[in-house]
C-alpha cells in the first residue's frame, strides 16, 4: 500500500540519478496551448528538424484548422524513413490480476470480473496459436500484480516466447534494473510503459492505490529498462484521462530526451485513447475526437521522424487504415485483451474494449490493397 504521496518510493523500488521526469513535468506545467499561432504552426511545417517550439505549436488549438497540411508533410516523413512498411504484432495477455486500483482499467483490484492467470501449459498452447498465424512479434502482458506474475513467471513466459517468434516484448508493471535483466536474459527486447497521464494531480486522483500509485518510478521505468540491456522501449498517455494535449506533449518529450541520452536505443510511442471497461461503460476519451488523435499521430511523427508509432485496436478499423497511411507503422492483428481466448475458450475477462477485432489475415489483405509491406519482424534474434 502506498500513502497519500505519489512520489514517495516502496523499499523495494529502485531510485536512479535522472532529471528527465522534473524536464518533462517543467515542460508541460507551463504548455499554454492557446498560445500559439497560424504563423507557429507554419513554421513548424517549414523547418528542416521539428523542436520543442514546433512540437507545442503542433498540438495546439491553431494547428487544428490545418490539419490536412500537417498529414500531408507527417506521411511524407513516414515514406521517407520507413517505406512503405507496416510492422504487425499481437498482444498476450498472461494474467488479470492486479494489485492496484485504477479507475480507467477493467483490471483494477476490486473490479468484479473472472480473474485468471495462464500456465506453463496454457501458456505454450497460446503462442502456438498465435504463431500460427503467421505473427513474429508477440508483446506479453499482465495486470499490476507481482503476486500473481512475478519476475520469474514473466521470464519464464519470455523463454517460451523465444521458441515461437523473433520479437518479444512486455508491457507488465514497472521493475527494477536486475528484474529487467532478468526478463533481457531469458529473450525479451522491448519494454513498452504507460504512463496514463503525466499530470500528477489527475494521476493521484485516478490512481488510487498499489504499485502503480508511485508516479516516478513508473516514470523511469524506460530508463531502467535500457540500463539493463533492453534493445528498445515504448511509451504512450492513455488520451482522454486528462488533458490530452499536455499529455501528448509529455510523452514525445518523454520518448525524446531518452532517446538524447540513449541514442543506441530504439524509440516507440503509442496513442491509445481511453475505451470503456468491464462495469462501467461510460467512460470515454472526452474530447479526444479522431481528428484530434490525428493531429497528435502526426505531431508525433513530425517531431520523432524515426520513431515507430503504433496504432491500437482501441480504434476502429476505418481509422487504422487511414493512420498507416498517415503516420503509423506498427499495428495490432488478432487481438485479444481476454485471458486464454486465442487457443480456446476465454478464461479471464478483458481490460477494455476492442474496436478493431480483425484477424492478421484480414489485416494483411488491407495493407497489401493500399501497396503498404506488412513486416512480421525485422530482426534475427542470436541468443
Amino acid at each position: 500500500m502506498v500513502g497519500d504521496d505519489i512520489f514517495t518510493f516502496q523499499p523495494h523500488m529502485q531510485q536512479i540519478d535522472s532529471d528527465i521526469f522534473a524536464n518533462v513535468l517543467s515542460h508541460i506545467q507551463s504548455y499554454d496551448p492557446a498560445q500559439y499561432t497560424t504563423q507557429d504552426v507554419f513554421e513548424a511545417l517549414r523547418a528542416r528538424q521539428c523542436n520543442i517550439h514546433h512540437l507545442k505549436a503542433l498540438l495546439s488549438y491553431a494547428a487544428e484548422p490545418h490539419l490536412e497540411a500537417i498529414a500531408r508533410h507527417s506521411r511524407a516523413i513516414t515514406r521517407r524513413y520507413f517505406g512503405n512498411t507496416i510492422a504487425l504484432f499481437t498482444p498476450l495477455y498472461l494474467s488479470n490480476f492486479c494489485e492496484s486500483k485504477c479507475v480507467y482499467c477493467g483490471f483494477q483490484k476490486g473490479n468484479k470480473i473472472a480473474r485468471a492467470k495462464l500456465d506453463e501449459k496454457e501458456i505454450h498452447a497460446e503462442m502456438q496459436a498465435i504463431a500460427q498465424s503467421g505473427l513474429q512479434e508477440v508483446l506479453l502482458l499482465t495486470g499490476e500484480g507481482r503476486e500473481y506474475a512475478s519476475v520469474e513467471y514473466i521470464a519464464n513466459a519470455c523463454r517460451i516466447a523465444r521458441e515461437y517468434f523473433k520479437v518479444v516484448g512486455v508491457e507488465v508493471y514497472p521493475m527494477n534494473i536486475d528484474e529487467y535483466e532478468l526478463l533481457h536474459k531469458n529473450g525479451c527486447e522491448f519494454v513498452t510503459i504507460f504512463q496514463e497521464t503525466y499530470n500528477p494531480k489527475r494521476y493521484a486522483r485516478i490512481h488510487i492505490f498499489g504499485e502503480k500509485r508511485v508516479m516516478p518510478y513508473r516514470f523511469c521505468g524506460q530508463e531502467r529498462a535500457i540500463l539493463a540491456g533492453m534493445r528498445g522501449v515504448g511509451f504512450g498517455a492513455l488520451l482522454g484521462i486528462d488533458d490530452f494535449r499536455q499529455d501528448a506533449l509529455a510523452t514525445a518529450l518523454h520518448a525524446y530526451f531518452i532517446q538524447n541520452h540513449y541514442s543506441h536505443s530504439e524509440i516507440s510511442l503509442s496513442i491509445p485513447r481511453l475505451r470503456p471497461i468491464i462495469n462501467n461503460n461510460r467512460i470515454g476519451p472526452k474530447d479526444v475526437s479522431e481528428a484530434r488523435l490525428l493531429q497528435v499521430l502526426c505531431a508525433y511523427r513530425l517531431f520523432l521522424p524515426f520513431a515507430s508509432i503504433t496504432i491500437s485496436s482501441r480504434e476502429r478499423s476505418g481509422f487504422r487504415d487511414n493512420a498507416i497511411t498517415l503516420g503509423a507503422t506498427k499495428m495490432s492483428a488478432g487481438v485479444s485483451v481476454g485471458i486464454g481466448e486465442h487457443s480456446s475458450t476465454k478464461k479471464g475477462d478483458d481490460q477494455f474494449e476492442v474496436s478493431d477485432s480483425r484477424g492478421v489475415e484480414e489485416i494483411i489483405a488491407i495493407l497489401k490493397a493500399k501497396n503498404l509491406q506488412p513486416v512480421m519482424s525485422d530482426s534475427v534474434y542470436v541468443g
